[in-house]
């Protein structure tokens, strides 16, 4: 290389060398950018005070449905009745279903049943022969209604060699040595006001049966449902099904561990129970999944609505977040601009915005993790039942509350440096032009191109949640409203100048010259009253969603039920059910047109959402065809409901049987709810599928596959004009039967699905109340941060001569504008998705209760004007107090 060449490479690189910052370079960045922040952080209290509360309430939030998730993830049902057993044998309770998707491999998708799978009972024989096994013992459970002098109450008949499993201990009195003796707990002996030697009722598959208390016994904790003890081979024939178990209790010998006794049972016992079920060895927590078959189905049904929620949850925050800190730091664009115009470098002022932020959000982020913990055990509480309590082992608050607070620190900083590049990235001959620039009005070429694809995927999502049914409508239509509200985030400048011009000129009419203030000042800043709209459009979209779906569906099945219900009175029973002798009693009863028991239970369908293999359970009722006619009408659109009879028919909606492709003569594979998988011919189609069920089966179909074949309801039709005649006839023929009640018939006797219960009112309160709580603070945050940066602009209003309460009545005419704005542009994003799901669902228009909307109406406007007034009359500075 020539002399002159190396002289060039090394100029280079030392040019190149002395272009990199060296340390001490990079120190006096962080000195003067650590100086900025500090001063910032004291000249903007307000302004940030607002970002640290919207930011604190964000990660509790997050961190309090972090810890619910986490906790539902770890549940077990209680052990209770198998508490005195090393280990439980009990039947596989799920049931798989494998597909090849297209284009795709295989895939398997998996559904708990709704009702217990029996052993075989030689499985007690294997059982007891297995290394280190001392006992097993065949446990069977029947319902039972217990009646004495004090009263009448439910349980649980048992054999008496099972009471070993909880265990029992009799407290007087023995055990049942004949098939007229029985043991009762001591919750039915003091419900029942029976002890030893008394006289008891017990109703189980007909009349009630007289029964001598040979004894009581006790548990030293909860032994589950109330129990009843008789001889095994008693309860045996009234159990009805001889040749099968509900579970298999294992007393373990002396000395032998849990992994040893799981081992030896695993290698002597056969690889199934019935069919293509499973047998699995329980030990541990794992025990009470044997006391309760359907909890974790419970579970596995209650996870995807919590994850979905918990998804639109991080979006909303994530949302919240990244608004009101861009709207902070455009606040201070001016400020920014001129520290940019006297020399400052774009590394220090990103270094200065994210260090302020980073304090802001870490401190806030801290205490949102601290306020996690008692907000998700407080959301926990409302979730956790008797079947499946929610645990909360140590770790789970701090690992919640650790990773809330870590994710909202870590996403605070990217969201704030990105607001801040259009000043930081200017010139400073710019940027000092950029000092006194007014706002501008429109937002950025990609915010809007990516708002526009957001708005048209909303809608799109939307239309085509009108061509499908089911879950798959459900999701596509919270898909649209996620789209459509992210759209009006983005959009919101475009959406608020709309709005200028439909609301400007009513507000300038009856304003006077407070309203001519109020419309020039918002159509003059369009970008400042889309950040205030947005998230007003946010909570009542989201809360609207969540009611009107629920309303829509729970009024359409309401409706079908209500126009299916021909009978007039109806039989209800204890919770233990109705023996199939009432029903024959009621039909023999004078006046009596019809009568038919209603029997509830559950069947798991196996097919295809668009290619994958999905597994959808479905309550369904079992009622008796000749005497359907006269006490429920379905609406029979094809074949003939008189032919549901047997145990090889079924009756399907009518919608589901268009999903399925199939009419009357075809055949239906379904699973019952014990997971026996049966090829049912279709007999007829009914329309009144949402308010009855998707699928209807004869009473004999069902039996077999349901703890006993009780029925839930008798439903009645008397003859014309007899309805308190036929009561009091109805009463008499069922006067053996205890704890029968008959009254006037409802729709809810034959919904096919309770109005609500505990846990989705649950939901309701988490979705609603928590998710929109969080929102209207969310409005209250960002108005309030709007209103503290126009402190010059009211300081100016007054210098040139408006007065006090001209200003004060624009900003309310202002507060009034932006909430009328936010409930109608939310309520159009709402309406969007709910006229597509329910046109779908229910082929009806969507529906939310007036008082409903009128509360979250008032909520929305009350947090504006707390939002944006509060802050203006808070002191002289404001330009609205009495000082100038």
């Amino acid at each position: 290389m020539s002399k002159e060449n190396r002289s060039g490479s090394d100029a280079a690189v030392r040019s190149r060398s002395d272009a990199r910052p060296g340390p001490d370079v990079r120190r006096g960045v962080r000195r003067a950018s650590a100086f900025l922040a500090r001063r910032s952080l004291k000249a903007h209290r307000r302004a940030w005070g607002a970002v640290f509360v919207a930011t604190t309430a964000a990660a509790a939030l997050i961190g309090a449905f972090a810890l619910v998730v986490g906790s539902l993830l770890l549940a077990q049902p209680p052990v209770e009745r198998y508490a005195g057993a090393d280990a439980v044998v009990a039947a596989d309770q799920q049931v798989t279903y494998t597909a090849k998707p297209w284009g795709s491999e295989p895939q398997t998708a998996t559904a708990y049943l709704p009702e217990r799978v029996r052993l075989d009972r030689s499985v007690v024989a294997r059982a007891a022969a297995a290394h280190g096994v001392a006992k097993a013992v065949a446990d069977d459970s029947v319902p039972v209604t217990v009646g004495g002098e004090g009263g009448a109450a439910s349980g649980s008949g048992r054999s008496w060699a099972a009471a070993a499993l909880t265990p029992y201990r009799l407290t007087e009195g023995h055990a049942p040595r004949t098939a007229t003796e029985v043991v009762l707990d001591g919750v039915l002996a003091a419900a029942t006001g029976s002890g030893t030697g008394d006289q008891v009722t017990l109703q189980v598959d007909g009349a009630p049966r007289p029964y001598t208390v040979s004894g009581v016994v006790g548990a030293g904790h909860g032994g589950g449902s109330p129990a009843v003890f008789l001889t095994e081979e008693h309860l045996t024939a009234l159990a009805g099904h001889p040749g099968t178990v509900d579970a298999v209790g294992i007393v373990a010998e002396a000395g032998v561990l849990t992994g040893a006794l799981r081992a030896s049972l695993e290698d002597a016992l056969p690889d199934r129970a019935r069919g293509d079920r499973a047998i699995r060895v329980l030990t541990g927590p794992e025990r009470g999944q044997a006391e309760y078959p359907d909890a974790l189905g419970a579970r596995d049904e209650l996870l995807p609505l919590l994850a979905s929620i918990t998804g639109t949850v991080f979006m909303v925050a994530l949302l919240v977040i990244a608004t009101t800190l861009s709207q902070a730091v455009h606040q201070r664009s001016g400020e920014l601009a001129l520290l940019r115009a006297v020399g400052a470098t774009p590394r220090q002022l990103r270094s200065a915005v994210g260090r302020e932020v980073s304090r802001v959000a870490g401190a806030a982020a801290v205490l949102g993790g601290v306020g996690a913990v008692p907000l998700g055990l407080l959301m926990r509480s409302l979730l956790t039942t008797d079947p499946l309590p929610l645990p909360v082992p140590v770790w789970l608050p701090f690992a919640a509350a650790a990773a809330a607070a870590v994710l909202v620190a870590l996403a605070a900083r990217p969201v704030s440096v990105l607001a801040a590049r259009s000043i930081t990235g200017l010139r400073p001959a710019a940027a000092l032009g950029a000092a006194g620039a007014p706002e501008p009005g429109e937002p950025g070429r990609v915010r809007t191109v990516c708002g526009s694809v957001l708005a048209v995927a909303g809608v799109s999502a939307a239309g085509a949640a009108t061509a499908q049914g089911g879950q798959a409508a459900a999701v596509a239509a919270s898909g649209a409203a996620t789209s459509l509200i992210i759209a009006v985030a983005l959009l919101g400048p475009w959406i608020a100048r709309v709005a200028m011009r439909v609301l400007g000129t009513p507000v300038r009419r009856a304003g006077g010259v407070s309203g001519f203030l109020a419309a020039r000042s918002a159509a003059a800043h369009n970008r400042r009253l889309g950040a205030a709209i947005t998230p007003i459009v946010l909570v009542v979209a989201f809360v609207c969603v969540q009611l009107a779906a629920a309303s829509t569906l729970e009024r359409a099945a309401g409706r079908q039920a209500a126009a299916a219900l021909r009978a007039d009175l109806v039989v209800t029973g204890p919770a233990a059910g109705l023996p199939a002798g009432a029903a024959r009693a009621v039909r023999e009863a004078p006046g009596v047109a019809a009568a038919t028991g209603v029997l509830r239970s559950g069947v798991v369908l196996a097919h295809r959402e668009m290619g994958d293999p999905k597994l959808d359970r479905f309550p369904v009722l079992g009622v008796t065809a000749d005497q359907l006619a006269g006490t429920l009408d379905p609406r029979v659109t094809a074949g003939d409901l008189a032919d549901l009879t047997g145990r090889s028919t079924v009756a399907v909606g009518e919608d589901r049987a268009d999903d399925l492709d199939v009419g009357p003569g075809d055949r239906v594979k379904l699973r019952l709810g014990d997971g026996t998988e049966v090829r049912l011919r279709v007999v007829a189609l009914y329309e009144r599928a949402l308010g009855l069920g998707e699928f209807m089966l004869p009473r004999e179909a069902l039996a077999g596959h349901v703890p006993a074949l009780r029925d839930q309801r008798i439903l009645i039709r008397s003859t014309d004009g007899t309805a308190a005649a036929t009561a009091a006839s109805v009463r008499r023929a069922l006067a053996p039967y205890e704890g029968v009640r008959v009254r006037p018939a409802t729709a809810d006797d034959v919904r096919i699905a309770p109005t609500s219960s505990d846990q989705d009112n649950a939901m309701i309160i988490i979705g609603v109340g928590v998710i929109g709580g969080f929102a209207l603070l969310a409005v209250v945050s960002t108005l309030s941060l709007i209103t503290v940066g126009r402190r010059a602009e009211f300081r100016l209003l007054r210098m040139v001569g408006a007065g006090r309460r001209q200003v004060r009545r624009m900003l309310v005419l202002e507060t009034g504008l932006v909430a009328v704005a936010g409930l109608a542009i939310g309520t159009l994003v709402a309406a969007v998705p709910l006229v597509a799901f329910a046109v779908s669902a229910t082929g009806s228009v969507p529906y939310l209760p007036p008082e409903r909307y009128g509360v979250l109406a008032l909520a929305v406007t009350v947090a504006a004007g707390a939002g944006a007034l509060w802050p203006g009359s808070s002191g002289g500075r404001s330009g609205l107090g009495r000082r100038m």
